[in-house]
């Protein structure tokens, strides 16, 4: 047991000591998981931008009214040229400027000249209609005062100042009739639902994990070639070691890389960007039947190989098309129904499946069960693949 626990301290060694898989081992994963997590996490809300001029309630009342739309984040902007900017760049999905003496102009019931900025599409004409609809309803009372002053002159009333009558209908507003309307939304999008009750960063984090984890296995297969190469196999054979201790170190050594690359990942997202992993137990059941995976997959991979650039080229690209079709890139479920069953053959569309159980739908192990022997399966055929090519590759 000593000579095995040797073996996987000295791969641990090799893999921190290349100054190269610092980078792809710490900094680049949780700089995906950024990525990711900046363009498609969290709840998606349209930017508008408006320009407003300080202390003027009635323009303040119209962004608060434009922020509290589901969907509508406002941003305040500093000046006209900075909105047309970020309009015209697509950083703010269209712009609106309200000029100076919005709120006095509104008092005396006198035309306001409004400025909206939009792009050519479909987004910026919707946000048009609704900066329409919300402008209305402070246009309102005004209307409403110009309508009874026309009515009063017609009647040979008394002439009373049109900004008196739009107070006064400010006043009555609250208490006249309005309209509700009950909206039902039909065909809901079960699959925007659960990703819309997802952290920020829960979606990369998970999808990331198996990506770099599997990544980084198959990579230090090359350390495998090395150890045949430099003869240091050799050595170890012409002690009192026998050819299974070597294997079992080995493999040891392999799933102490992969273990190492995932626990990193788990707990710098759940300390840094508050990821939820979900119930303790089944996610490290997946985590653990996955790494085994991938570290007998890098056995298989360090053994057919005889050059260790070859085993490092044919790691990245094998890594790399395994997350690609396992839904580590993008989710499983935006597949074409046959591209999703070919996925099934790389352990990462049943971890990924497995993640999505736990995390977006609460599930326990109960509910993933079939996920987990699916896992165990393809890790138990990699394992008995990988100890046999490399007991070969050993005593050659």
């Amino acid at each position: 047991m000593v000579k095995v626990l040797a073996i996987i301290r000295i791969e641990l060694t090799r893999l921190l000591r290349d100054r190269a898989n610092l980078f792809f081992i710490f900094l680049f994963p949780l700089l995906l998981i950024i990525f990711l997590g900046a363009q498609f996490g969290g709840a998606f809300s349209t930017r508008i931008g408006v320009v407003a001029p300080d202390d003027d309630p009635a323009a303040a009342a119209v962004a608060e009214r434009l922020d509290a739309l589901d969907g509508i984040a406002v941003v305040e902007v500093a000046d006209t040229d900075t909105l047309i900017d970020e309009v015209d760049r697509g950083l703010l999905a269209a712009g609106l400027e309200l000029p100076e003496g919005y709120g006095d102009a509104l008092a005396e019931v006198e035309q306001v000249d409004v400025r909206f900025l939009g792009r050519a599409d479909a987004t910026s004409m919707s946000l048009r209609s609704l900066v329409t609809a919300v402008l209305a309803e402070q246009e309102q009372p005004g209307a409403a005062a110009q309508l009874l002053a026309t009515g009063r002159a017609a009647t040979g009333a008394d002439a009373v100042p049109v900004a008196e009558l739009r107070d006064a209908a400010l006043a009555v507003q609250e208490d006249a009739g309005t309209v509700e309307v009950d909206a039902t939304t039909l065909g809901v999008d079960a699959l925007a639902e659960e990703f819309g009750g997802m952290g920020q960063f829960d979606l990369g984090a998970s999808s990331q994990l198996f990506l770099f984890t599997f990544l980084t296995s198959l990579a230090g297969s090359a350390a495998l070639i090395q150890t045949r190469q430099y003869g240091v196999a050799t050595r170890m054979l012409s002690t009192p070691t026998s050819v299974s201790t070597v294997l079992l170190g080995t493999a040891g050594g392999r799933l102490a890389v992969a273990l190492f690359q995932a626990l990193y990942i788990i707990v710098v997202s759940s300390l840094v960007f508050d990821v939820n992993w979900g119930d303790p137990l089944a996610p490290t059941l997946v985590v653990l039947l996955f790494c085994v995976a991938a570290a007998a997959a890098a056995m298989v991979i360090g053994s057919v190989f005889s050059n260790d650039s070859q085993a490092s080229g044919a790691g990245v690209g094998i890594g790399l098309g395994a997350a690609a079709l396992g839904g580590s890139m993008v989710p499983i479920e935006f597949y074409p129904e046959g591209v999703a069953q070919v996925a099934r053959i790389t352990p990462h569309a049943w971890a990924n499946e497995a993640m999505a159980e736990l995390v977006r739908r609460d599930g326990t192990v109960v509910d993933i069960l079939p996920q987990l022997a699916a896992l165990g399966g393809v890790a138990v055929v990699l394992l008995v693949l990988g100890s046999w090519t490399l007991k070969r590759a050993l005593v050659r």
